[in-house]
């Protein structure tokens, strides 16, 4: 099961809505209570979060979606598909073209629709696996972010780290970097304060 709260974006129905006063938006403390009753509600029916906003019996997860958060390659395949792909020890990141038209005569031309690749930096490697894996109850393999990093995890965040496992944002022992669900709450600034 997957829930999500509502992101008002600029230029939608909902932002006119929400604009004219006619679209009741909770604060940020309401819409935080209702995340964890949630959360709560969901564990005691056998639903368990796995990630942030999703939900699964044990062994049940969305295999699909699991690749995208512990950043495991994929193809994009398809008008304005994105894709990671590791070729000779890199990751490289692919764009297909949007428009369907565009797509359509870029496939029957040159038998594929990739509009751009390009090589993607180790330290956006780093930043997008965390964005990812740290979604994830599991976390981070520590052997993996380290190979990426190609560094030690409290090297790669010096004096960033131990205020987020003190302030129990964050944990992290010989197997794994993982967000608590605290962390996981505040995932956007968690990131921010472990990157910055």
């Amino acid at each position: 099961m997957s829930l999500y709260q509502l992101t008002i974006e600029p230029g939608t129905a909902f932002a006119t809505l929400a604009r004219r006063g006619e679209l009741a938006l909770p604060d940020e403390e309401t819409a935080a209570a209702m995340f964890e009753t949630t959360q709560d509600r969901l564990a005691a029916a056998g639903l368990p979060a796995y990630e942030i906003s999703n939900h699964a019996r044990p062994e049940a997860e969305c295999r699909h979606n699991l690749g995208y958060w512990r950043y495991y390659d994929y193809a994009g395949v398809g008008p304005g598909a994105h894709g990671r792909l590791t070729r000779n020890g890199g990751k490289f990141a692919t764009r297909q073209y949007r428009l369907p038209e565009k797509w359509l005569a870029a496939v029957e031309a040159a038998g594929t629709g990739i509009e751009e690749t390009a090589a993607i930096d180790r330290e956006t490697a780093i930043e997008e696996m965390l964005i990812m894996g740290l979604r994830l109850v599991e976390g981070i393999p520590r052997a993996r972010l380290e190979n990426t990093a190609c560094q030690h995890v409290e090297m790669l965040f010096g004096d960033n780290l131990a205020p987020l496992i003190d302030g129990g944002f964050l944990t992290l022992d010989g197997e794994c970097l993982g967000a608590t669900q605290a962390g996981r709450q505040r995932l956007n600034a968690v990131l921010a304060a472990l990157l910055g």
